[in-house]
């Protein structure tokens, strides 16, 4: 990615994250505590953690792999907790408001009813040395309003209860916060899930029935991802026993020199008819030609805008590949997607299975007649609610669809991507078992 391209991405991100900290702070901070010292620790505090995810960014490149881990695990760990927190604000904000509309009701009530006004602080409303607390009556305070008795806290101080009820809001807001992510985190960083997927050609030869297409994408190898994880999915593709491999992009998050050691796995990948890779968005943001010589080192044949043929004995069909739809902007001489230069020739009697990274390729697989598309991209939503975002851009978020007479399966990937988790959209691997009608 280019310096300027950095900076922009890296100021998108710091603005994003200064609107969700300003909400996070204005329900969490001002909301729940009074003018003074701790309302100003807490700002600084806020004002930190909302510079962090920036920061992660930013310092990417200026430091070494293992320096950024650790910046990068709480920054982003934080980012979901507070994506979370920022959600549960938001769906208890009508919980807010009708409790205030209640007081300030209540508020009218008991000035209409000659109440008396409160001192203009808690010390003289609840002094500790044998001043009295009010009664039946009502105390008014900082535009607060506490009818027949009043809330207390550690046993000797007044709260007024719109200030109760925003601690109650916040404190709620923060476990389903923390509970959400903490579930996300463990499914992220738990064995994927293998979904066995049938997928009936029209055209393939009844000898290819069976055959198994294992893909998996996204494993954005990076800082926070790798090591034994990775090690456990390469496990769970050979025990699948693949007749092919298809990664289908997004496989690192850094470049050859940092990850080296966590992409060594791949050269254990067993398949009786080779594994396969297209490129992703995210190859484009490091130096993407190293990491495609490297990857030939490992095994991994790269499909760059071609095809190969799939056999057993006589019968075959096609597996292409083409770069992702992104890869042209990024002014990498002979990079770009291109269908036609991957089926030009092709026997159109003979199946195509195409590889492509974001499921959008799809409408162009569609004109060109492409039997299936595997593809990844999408997490499968990754942090629930982001799936319905997502179909804004992508005809499909995960599982397999109809385009016309082409098929499309979206795999929900096995590593992550910013924070270290996953809600609603378990990691996976999955077996295409390729149909023929006539099996």
């Amino acid at each position: 990615m280019s310096l300027i391209a950095l900076l922009g991405f890296t100021t998108v991100v710091f603005l994003a994250m200064l609107l969700l900290h300003g909400y996070l702070w204005l329900r969490l901070v001002r909301s729940t505590t009074r003018p003074g010292r701790l309302r100003r620790r807490l700002t600084l505090l806020t004002l930190a953690l909302a510079l962090l995810p920036a920061l992660a960014i930013g310092l990417r490149r200026a430091l070494p792999l293992e320096a950024s881990a650790p910046l990068d695990w709480i920054a982003y760990s934080w980012l979901g907790v507070a994506f979370y927190a920022f959600l549960a604000l938001l769906v208890l904000e009508p919980v807010r408001l009708i409790g205030n509309v209640h007081l300030t009701r209540r508020t009218r009530q008991v000035e209409a009813s000659g109440a008396r006004r409160a001192p203009r602080s808690l010390d003289e409303a609840a002094l500790p040395d044998g001043g009295t607390a009010p009664g039946r009556g009502a105390v008014r305070q900082d535009g607060d309003v506490m009818a027949r008795g009043a809330v207390r806290q550690d046993g000797d101080v007044i709260v007024p209860r719109r200030l109760f009820l925003a601690r109650g809001l916040a404190v709620t807001a923060g476990v389903v916060a923390l509970g959400t992510a903490g579930a996300g985190a463990y499914f992220a960083n738990s064995p994927p899930v293998v979904r066995r997927v049938p997928v009936t050609l029209a055209n393939l030869d009844p000898a290819l029935d069976g055959l198994r297409i294992v893909t998996f994408s996204d494993g954005h190898l990076s800082a926070t991802y790798g090591g034994r994880r990775f090690e456990r999915l390469v496990e769970l593709v050979n025990e699948q026993q693949p007749d092919v491999v298809a990664i289908v992009g997004d496989l690192v998050d850094g470049e050859v020199a940092e990850l080296r050691e966590e992409a060594a796995p791949l050269a254990d990948l067993v398949s009786a008819q080779g594994v396969f890779f297209v490129t992703g968005n995210h190859e484009y943001f490091v130096d993407t030609n190293a990491w495609l010589r490297h990857l030939g080192t490992l095994g991994v044949d790269v499909l760059r805008n071609e095809r190969v043929a799939i056999r057993r004995g006589t019968a075959s069909f096609d597996l292409a590949g083409i770069d992702d739809r992104t890869a042209a902007s990024f002014g990498l001489p002979g990079h770009g997607a291109d269908l036609d230069a991957a089926l030009d020739g092709r026997n159109d009697d003979v199946p195509v299975v195409l590889l492509a990274h974001q499921p959008v390729q799809v409408e162009q697989a569609r004109a060109a007649g492409v039997d299936l598309q595997l593809s990844g991209h999408t997490h499968g939503g990754q942090l629930w609610p982001f799936d319905y975002a997502i179909r804004l851009d992508q005809p499909a978020v995960q599982g397999l669809s109809r385009h016309g007479d082409t098929q499309l399966y979206v795999t929900s990937g096995a590593g992550y991507w910013g924070p270290p988790m996953r809600v609603g959209a378990r990691p996976e691997v999955t077996v295409v078992e390729l149909r023929s009608p006539r099996g």
